[in-house]
């Protein structure tokens, strides 16, 4: 059963930082050949794809509002990702949600859109303020 867990979020003044992260079980081989996703959901809107990494050779890919701001990266001997978070604004504001494909390379095509991913975390809440 693969399980995700975030932390790392919290309250933080605009343009300041946050590193969160999110660590798998449950994976045995299978991690070093995935796609991992952060997600975010603000209050009444749709959750968005913030950035994918794939775990077997760390190519990663970002929503626009972040390109320059927040960079994922792994660290595969702990089976974490992280999402660090730099320049915030008050509208990252957001639950931020961890996922998995479940398997292969991420693709262009798919790797932000919340449908691709089969594991989710339970979330880790960030919150700017102006």
């Amino acid at each position: 059963q693969v399980q995700l867990v975030e932390s790392g979020g919290g309250s933080v003044q605009a343009g300041g930082s946050l590193r969160i992260s999110c660590v798998a079980s449950g994976y045995g081989y299978g991690y070093s050949s995935n796609c991992m996703g952060w997600f975010r959901q603000a209050p009444g809107k749709e959750r968005e794809g913030v950035a994918a990494i794939y775990t077997g050779g760390g190519r990663s890919f970002y929503t626009d509002s972040v390109k320059g701001r927040f960079t994922v990266s792994l660290d595969n001997a702990k089976n974490t990702v992280y999402l660090q978070m730099n320049s915030l604004k008050p509208e990252d504001t957001a639950m931020y949600y961890c996922a998995a494909a479940g398997g292969g390379t991420c693709f262009r095509e798919w790797a932000l859109r919340p449908g691709a991913y089969n594991y989710w975390g339970q979330g880790t809440q960030v919150t700017v303020s102006s």
